[in-house]
């Protein structure tokens, strides 16, 4: 079976796209909704990131901790949000090369907003059987992509209760 490398996932939530766009396009409170992130490495001032701009995101998965090297490709406020991961570490990001891109689309949908996130498989010229030994080992027996869609659920489920529960009032 061919290696899936892109999952994705969307919800409405009841904001606009530009309040949507807002919060996800910090990548300090990625952590808030986040079951993998624990948001980034103090560096760029908090609020939406701009294209090139490159921070460092803080990751946990059970008791193993880790970083990554990210830069922002996309940035249209209200439409979409981007950015790619391309070094990692465990104290600092060390080990360069292509490992995944995130991305969001903002699309109104009714009175609120269509948030699509999409991780892409960016380890392209792994063999397929390497990237499946070694995401078996790290996932404790998923795949990324199955890992990732359950991450993405989770992620969007936590995003859309905090968003609303802002909103409410």
């Amino acid at each position: 079976m061919a290696r899936v490398l892109s999952v994705s996932d969307s919800i409405v939530i009841d904001v606009s796209p530009d309040a949507a766009y807002r919060a996800v396009s910090d990548p300090a409170d990625m952590g808030r909704w986040s079951p993998e992130n624990l948001g980034t490495a103090p560096g760029p001032a908090a609020g939406p990131a701009e294209v090139g701009t490159s921070f460092v995101g803080r990751n946990k998965r059970g008791r193993f901790r880790w970083v990554t090297r990210c830069t922002v490709t996309a940035a249209e406020p209200g439409r979409r949000f981007a950015f790619r991961v391309h070094a990692i570490g465990v104290g600092r990001p060390r080990l360069r090369g292509p490992i995944a891109t995130w991305e969001y689309r903002f699309e109104p949908e009714g009175e609120g907003t269509r948030v699509t996130e999409i991780w892409t498989d960016d380890r392209r010229t792994w063999p397929d059987f390497v990237a499946g030994v070694f995401d078996r080992i790290v996932t404790s027996g998923s795949t990324f992509p199955d890992f990732q869609a359950r991450n993405i659920r989770r992620t969007l489920a936590n995003l859309k209760r905090e968003l609303e529960r802002q909103h409410a009032g």
